[in-house]
Formats: structure tokens, sequence, C-alpha cells
């Protein structure tokens, strides 16, 4: 029984976890710098890998994408999108254009057989077969018109969504790593995670 126990504890202790601290770059001493001119001090500053924060940039990429669906990506920066999102929303418009014709179609030789008269139907179709063409071109014109309402829902959460992502700060300060070292003495290999964090 006490093997039992000790076997998911040995394979624990067999991955190792290294936690590796960086050391603070602004807690050491530098050396004071002679500036020449006022403009020096925005030269030596850090260019930063990520944009600031703009609080009202997710606002506008949906507003933008409300006005114009695609504009809210192009003003993120995502200009391969703006096919996606027009491809998303044209393709279920089209269809409900193509099923408008179609109902239009059957609801007309429904009318005329109604009315007396000869339809391009006659003999091929029954009337309750025009009926269900009809309900069927129906119900497809408004999933279609559905889910073109929801591609245009999905362009706005998406503009909006990417504008905040882009100002979530991603840099090497913090991170998860897998580690493998292999030790040059025993020729055995530690296997393990890295995480880096940077204050």
């Amino acid at each position: 029984m006490k093997s039992k126990q000790l076997l998911p504890l040995l394979f624990l202790l067999l991955l190792t976890l290294q936690l590796t601290a960086q050391e603070n770059d602004s807690l050491s001493v530098e050396k004071p710098t002679v500036i020449a001119s006022p403009e020096a001090p925005a030269a030596l500053k850090k260019e930063q890998d990520y944009k600031p924060y703009n609080a009202l940039a997710p606002a506008k990429a949906a507003f933008y994408s409300a006005i114009l669906p695609g504009l809210g990506q192009i003003y993120n920066g995502r200009i391969w999108k703006v096919p996606l999102v027009y491809a998303g929303i044209g393709i279920p418009v089209y269809f409900y254009i193509d099923n408008d014709k179609q109902y239009d179609r059957y609801r007309t030789a429904y009318k005329q057989r109604l009315a007396g008269k000869e339809d391009e139907f006659a003999g091929r179709i029954s009337d309750q077969g025009l009926r269900s063409a009809q309900e069927l071109y129906q119900r497809n014109k408004e999933i279609s018109i559905l889910v073109a309402i929801g591609f245009y829902a999905l362009n706005i959460i998406d503009a909006n969504v990417d504008a905040h992502l882009q100002q979530f700060n991603v840099s090497e300060d913090l991170s998860l790593k897998p580690n493998y070292n292999l030790d040059k003495f025993t020729g055995k290999s530690n296997y393990g995670f890295s995480l880096n964090f940077k204050f």
C-alpha cells in the first residue's frame, strides 16, 4: 500500500519546477549622463514593445464596426479579417436573396393555381407541394437573415475584443516555458517548467 502512495510522490519529484527570477534593472546603480539638449531625455527613453493603454480604443473599434462592418478591424490593424467579415455577412445575404426569389416563384404559382390559371408547375407539383415549398423557402430566408445578423454582431464583438487584447502586455518579463536541461556530469536529463517573473 505504501508503494502505491509513494508512486505519485516520486513522479512529482521527478518533475522539477525551476523558478528563475531576473534582477530588476531599475534597482541597479547607473552612471550619471550629461544631457546636452532638452530633447535628449526623450531619446534616452526605452521604447515600449506594446502600445500604451487607451481606454477608448475598444469602444472606438466596436463603434467603427457597427457603422461599417470591417472598419473596426482596419482600425485595429487586422486588415486580413475584412474579407472574412464581408464573406460572413455577404453569403447569408446572397442566400436570403436567392431564397426570396424561389419563395416568390412558388407563391406566384400557388396564387395562379388558386385563381384557376395555368402555372409553371402544373401537373408536376401538387397544391400541398407548392405550400410546402413556400414554407421551406420562408424558413430558409429567416435563417439566412439570422446568420447575417449573427455575423454582423460577431464583427462588432471581434473588433472590441481584439482592441482589448492588443493592449494586453505580453512580454518576456512574465512567461512560463517548458525547460529541458541535460546534466553533463551524470548524463541524465531534467524536465520541468521555467517561470520567469521580472519585477
